[in-house]
């Protein structure tokens, strides 16, 4: 029987002072953890905790593939151009069906980005598990599309593979290719930019959007003042990228020098992407 008597209060008293949230421990009160005061904190945790795990795997380096979520494999892209098709079928006057119809059939041409990712995964963690040593893993941004394809094909080859998620204002769910274990999810861009950079080996970069152009430029200029290891910086399909980005406009207007030409290259095939690698650090 409690020493404080009911009639004086102390028990409700007591009940008071246990519920407050300033009686929780600190690192069990979410409300705290979550203020503005500790994005300091939150931000160490969330650089620290894929690293703890990453090191407990055994993980030594990666290898990061960039690319677009809209880059479908081929049994998807024909669907969307199927629906495409009825659309524009069922009001052939409307602009709006008219552009779905231009950016299904563009959709479809680039399905085979999202077979040759595929394949290039598959040849890299087939490395990986004849090696054994920690060395390259195929890591991704967990998403659909191009990363999506870069998860499967190392799923495929019996391998493990990472992936870096994030959450945002709409839905991001990881792809179902992903081991688990190895797929984190990350609140702030920046260090999950940093993650993707620490264990690189080598940045391939296959068509996509703003995301993978940041991912890009940011690669780009971390190369550029020193500020990363030296490592392939890889963009697959040639053509797609001449059509978006005119690296040497830049270089004749004199914004990066010349030698910032040879920061990256171009690469056509699944193979010829590993050898760039496999020349690269000799192995």
């Amino acid at each position: 029987m409690s020493k404080y008597s009911e009639a004086d209060g102390a028990q409700e008293r007591l009940d008071a002072i246990m519920n407050d949230p300033s009686y929780e421990i600190a690192y069990k009160d979410l409300d705290f953890i979550a203020s503005e005061d500790m994005r300091p904190v939150r931000l160490q945790l969330e650089l620290k905790k894929p690293e703890w795990c990453m090191e407990a795997a055994g993980i030594k380096s990666s290898v990061v593939v960039f690319g677009g979520t809209q880059v479908d494999s081929k049994e998807q892209a024909e669907v969307r151009m199927a629906e495409a098709k009825a659309a524009l079928a069922a009001d052939p006057d409307s602009e709006e069906a008219k552009r779905g119809m231009i950016r299904a059939e563009n959709v479809l041409k680039k399905s085979r980005y999202y077979e040759e990712c595929r394949q290039f995964a598959n040849l890299v963690t087939q490395y990986n598990k004849q090696h054994r040593d920690g060395e390259f893993f195929i890591k991704t941004g967990g998403g659909p599309g191009i990363m999506e394809a870069g998860n499967r094909g190392a799923f495929e080859a019996g391998g493990k593979s990472m992936a870096l998620n994030i959450t945002l204002p709409f839905e991001q769910r990881p792809n179902s290719y992903i081991t688990p274990g190895l797929c984190f999810q990350f609140n702030y861009f920046a260090i999950r930019k940093m993650h993707f950079l620490l264990r690189a080996k080598a940045v391939i970069c296959f068509p996509g959007g703003f995301g993978t152009l940041d991912e890009l430029f940011t690669a780009l200029t971390l190369r550029q003042t020193g500020r990363m290891q030296d490592i392939p910086i890889i963009l697959y399909g040639k053509e797609y990228w001449d059509g978006i980005i005119d690296f040497q406009y830049l270089a004749d207007q004199a914004v990066i020098s010349d030698s910032h030409l040879k920061l990256f290259q171009y690469c056509e095939t699944p193979e010829e992407t590993w050898q760039v690698i496999r020349d690269f650090h000799g192995v």
